[in-house]
């Protein structure tokens, strides 16, 4: 039964709109969702993310939602032969566009790369896009003042332009990747942990750690920004609803951070499958809100320790490399 709706859900209930419709197309109705024993749906365990489905949807699809049976099927016969090669890794979107392109692209072709053998198998489902809305499978157009920043922070790297490192982005210095992390390939995995009044979401990719009340708890002054933002969560029926505002200017290196809200819906649809819904209004970088969703698959296997951290050798060897360039450019004729 659903409860009144608290000051913060009212804030974001006209996001949440956007979400609710997709998950009753998913969820036949017929599966019995495990309870904890406080009664509430059973979300623990690790969850895999890593599908297969692009992000954004690949223009030769045009309006369509759904692959065919004869799609997919081809898509894992790719994905077996691609993963035979043993050739770079392909994260994110690139193994379904290198199945379909038949072009192998190298994740970073001037410093080296992974192998595919870093990977997992990767799961194929059946959607073109993670994104739901806007019905084009693609994010809304982005802020003039967002393309502005990238092409400058682009344009720095290209010419070497590195005083410190407070001019590399907060996750090439192995502080924050951000919340959620949605990439997926490599250490893409996702622990949920439950109390009754708590859930707490771990992401070992630069081993964050998500507390997220389920109680009636005040939100944090405007004056208070945290990396991961300030979550509230709740349950709609048996879906778990996190909404997070707050976020930390610094925590992405878009403009106007501190006005972006979030709303994640989590729903167990199977002993092996979680639906997790993700609607972003992040009015600085984009021109409308955008809502994805994607499947988590259940894995038995535990999460492993990602090593990066803040001043790690990387770090220290990228700024050697920036003072040698300018030393050799001083020494030129």
């Amino acid at each position: 039964m659903k409860t009144l709706l608290t000051p913060v859900q009212l804030i974001f209930w006209p996001l949440g709109l956007l979400a609710v419709t997709a998950i009753h197309a998913q969820d036949g109705g017929d599966y019995e969702i495990p309870r904890t024993i406080d009664g509430q749906p059973d979300l623990q365990g690790v969850w895999a993310n890593n599908t297969m489905t692009p992000v954004e949807r690949p223009e030769m699809f045009g309006e369509r939602e759904y692959l065919t049976d004869e799609e997919m099927a081809f898509l894992r016969q790719r994905m077996r032969e691609i993963a035979d090669q043993d050739g770079d890794a392909l994260f994110g979107s690139g193994t379904f566009n290198a199945a379909f392109s038949g072009e192998v692209t190298s994740y970073d072709p001037s410093t080296g790369n992974y192998d595919q053998s870093w990977l997992v198998e990767r799961e194929v489902h059946n959607r073109t896009s993670q994104i739901v809305d806007p019905p084009n499978g693609r994010y809304p157009p982005r802020t003039e003042e967002s393309i502005a920043l990238a092409r400058e922070r682009a344009e720095r790297v290209r010419n070497n332009d590195i005083a410190s490192w407070l001019d590399m982005s907060v996750d090439d210095r192995c502080i924050n990747y951000g919340a959620p992390y949605l990439n997926t390939g490599y250490n893409s995995y996702w622990q949920i942990v439950q109390s009754q009044d708590h859930v707490v979401i771990v992401q070992e990719m630069i081993h964050d750690a998500r507390i997220i009340p389920l109680t009636e708890k005040p939100l944090l002054d405007d004056s208070i920004r945290l990396w991961h933002g300030d979550p509230r969560g709740y349950w709609d029926g048996d879906t778990l609803v996190v909404e997070t505002g707050n976020f930390s200017e610094k925590s992405h290196d878009g403009p106007n951070t501190a006005a972006k809200r979030n709303i994640e819906r989590f729903t167990r649809i199977g002993d092996t499958q979680l639906l997790y819904q993700l609607t972003s209004d992040d009015p600085g970088t984009f021109t409308a809100p955008y809502t994805l969703e994607l499947l988590l698959e259940y894995s038995p296997d535990p999460i492993y320790e990602y090593a990066c951290h803040e001043g790690n050798y990387a770090m220290e060897n990228i700024l050697r490399g920036a003072r040698e360039l300018e030393r050799l450019a001083a020494e030129e004729p």
